[in-house]
């Protein structure tokens, strides 16, 4: 059994499987992975996880199985997709159809409308059945063909609706909501003692699912991200005193914007959810800003959206899916500037951008599309072995089982004594003007 320590605990990596697979494969052109085929990853190197001890993780590989668990001529899958819009959703969904019906031959793929309330009888959606030809051209559109929603529903009235459509396995695309969700679904399965195979793609512009080093249309969200950035480093030096403030997803991680930072090398200030800042003072934002124009007469901010909460009033209200409200932190930022710049009798130019659902809502570029191709083919793989309980994931080069475990513990966040953080203020040098910026610690 494939296990690490961590703090004291061992990781348990094992799959869990709904039996032996028995039946030979159809696929005739392939070569098949064994489950006993592994690959190592080092959690505090390949997940950059800064000063984290050196974990050794062994991960089973995906890809086809010699012998599958569910015969396909009598195989019911169903996809359902959850949470926010997110670049390569409709790239997954045809990944999935397409292998299925194609290579596997099953009996039926289903399509769950607006997301897990499609299983609830009282909100009367519809069920659609996905074939090659429904499916065929929704890669070119963002956003998803099936719709979706947020906020959880109940376990036990979704695998009722399993149960009565005969479904052999459910395909969850989402976030980590979602795969919270995949957890108490699976729990019901196994306490009914039903052969049911729960898969989850994750899905997360933000990037912050655990142990998913990349997840897929985070490629795409960082490429949109940077044509904002670029316009707003042309209004910054297109005047006198110039700022250029965009606003970028990323509740509690604070990925797109430090990627997109690293892209395009005209930021000058990055702000995100991990490492708080000093606004005030000696040291602070609106003093590091003032020197920064002083010296170069421009400068540009990125702004996560979960960045600087300590210095917002929230309600305390949480959303559907059960995050906190987060606070309006550019409105103050955007103030608080301008304040300060009247106060000394300084010019301002600031120029706001937020592009937030621009971005999550066009088709995936180039290289998510291959991701999500292959995100979708490997989850077919794994169901049909009877794999269950378990995401599909990618890590130095190789597409691996995850258990639902692993990816539910917690979210993943950048690591501000890491490399990675490290070489994002090195890009902007605003450790020069904040040096509380690199250890995420102020006063």
């Amino acid at each position: 059994m494939p296990t690490s320590k961590k703090g004291g605990k061992r990781l348990d990596t094992k799959i869990p499987t709904l039996g032996p697979a028995k039946i030979p494969s159809n696929m005739p052109y392939c070569r098949f992975t064994d489950d006993s085929a592994t690959t190592e990853i080092n959690i505090a190197q390949d997940l950059d996880h800064g000063t984290a001890p050196n974990q050794i993780l062994k991960l089973e590989l995906a890809g086809p199985r010699e012998h599958t668990y569910f015969d396909p001529s009598k195989t019911k899958c169903a996809i359902v997709t959850c949470g926010g819009l997110c670049p390569g959703i409709n790239d997954v969904i045809r990944a999935i159809v397409m292998e299925a019906h194609h290579n596997y031959r099953v009996a039926a793929t289903l399509g769950i409308r607006y997301g897990l309330e499609g299983f609830i009888p009282k909100y009367g959606h519809p069920i659609e059945e996905l074939t090659p030809e429904s499916v065929s051209d929704i890669h070119m559109f963002g956003g998803t063909m099936l719709g979706s929603s947020r906020g959880p529903q109940p376990p036990e009235e979704i695998v009722d609706a399993l149960e009565r459509m005969n479904i052999s396995v459910l395909f969850l695309i989402g976030g980590d909501g979602t795969m919270h969700a995949a957890e108490s679904i699976l729990e019901e399965v196994t306490r009914r003692k039903l052969k049911i195979s729960i898969i989850g793609i994750p899905k997360t512009i933000d990037n912050d699912i655990n142990f998913v080093y990349q997840s897929f249309g985070f490629d795409t969200a960082v490429e949109a991200a940077t044509l904002a950035i670029d316009c707003a480093h042309t209004e910054a030096t297109g005047a006198y005193n110039g700022v250029g403030m965009v606003k970028l997803m990323g509740r509690e991680s604070g990925f797109i914007a430090a990627q997109a930072t690293l892209a395009l090398k005209v930021v000058n200030f990055v702000l995100v959810p991990e490492a708080p800042f000093p606004l005030e003072g000696e040291g602070g934002l609106l003093d590091a800003i003032e020197k920064r124009l002083e010296k170069r007469g421009h400068a540009v901010i990125v702004v996560a959206e979960g960045a600087g909460q300590d210095l917002c009033e929230t309600s305390g209200d949480t959303d559907a899916s059960g995050n906190p409200i987060l606070g309006e932190i550019c409105t103050i930022l955007r103030n608080r500037i301008g304040e300060h710049f009247k106060e000394k009798d300084l010019p301002l130019t600031l120029k706001f951008i937020d592009p937030s659902y621009i971005i999550r809502s066009v088709p995936a570029n180039a290289n998510d599309r291959v991701y999500c191709g292959f995100l979708g083919q490997h989850a077919v793989h794994a169901a049909m072995a009877g794999k269950t309980g378990m995401v599909i994931s990618k890590m130095r080069g190789h597409y691996i089982h995850l258990p639902l475990h692993l990816v539910t513990t917690s979210r993943r966040t950048i690591k501000t004594d890491s490399d990675y953080w490290r070489s994002v203020l090195e890009s902007t040098g605003q450790f020069m003007y904040m040096p509380s910026c690199f250890s995420g610690k102020h006063k």
